[in-house]
């Protein structure tokens, strides 16, 4: 195995790319807003829907509050394209508000990492639809998604 695919580092094949994707996935999976935060650089730049963010400590503040709201959070990203050193990822999360309505938010985010393979811009467009609970098609353990749980596609998404 390459390097790059054993330290995800760009230039990105197909393989380390679809690698990098499911980490961040794990990661964000993992609700733990300091481990999300060291996969960027120290002066990332973020776009997520209307909200403008720089660097690791708005970052962590930004997930803390997505996480206090967003409740039972549960989060699936697929690769859309990649070249050297970009991603682009489709998304599709389900989270619960503190009344108890559902939600399933889709989105799509585009990535740029640096030579060491940290984030260093990610642009998010996101929207929200509401969704029965009996709608809900995330059912796994809190945590990191199962290699046998469906992916995007599979769910038809």
């Amino acid at each position: 195995m390459s390097a790059s695919i054993l330290n995800l580092t760009p230039p990105f094949t197909r393989e380390s790319a679809i690698l990098k994707v499911r980490k961040a996935e794990d990661g964000w999976n993992s609700r733990n807003p300091q481990q999300v935060s060291l996969a960027y650089t120290p002066d990332s730049v973020w776009r997520n829907r209307s909200e403008f963010i720089n660097g690791r400590e708005e970052i962590v503040s930004f997930l803390m509050r997505k996480w206090q709201r967003e409740l039972d959070y549960r989060l699936i990203k697929e690769l859309w394209a990649f070249d050297c050193d970009r991603i682009a990822v489709r998304f599709a999360y389900e989270f619960h508000d503190d009344s108890g309505q559902w939600f399933r938010a889709y989105g799509n985010e585009n990535w740029q990492f640096n030579a060491e393979g940290f984030m260093h811009h990610r642009y998010a467009s996101i929207n929200d639809l509401q969704i029965n609970e009996s709608d809900r098609l995330f059912h796994w353990t809190q945590g990191r998604r199962p290699d046998d749980h469906p992916g995007l596609i599979d769910l038809g998404l």
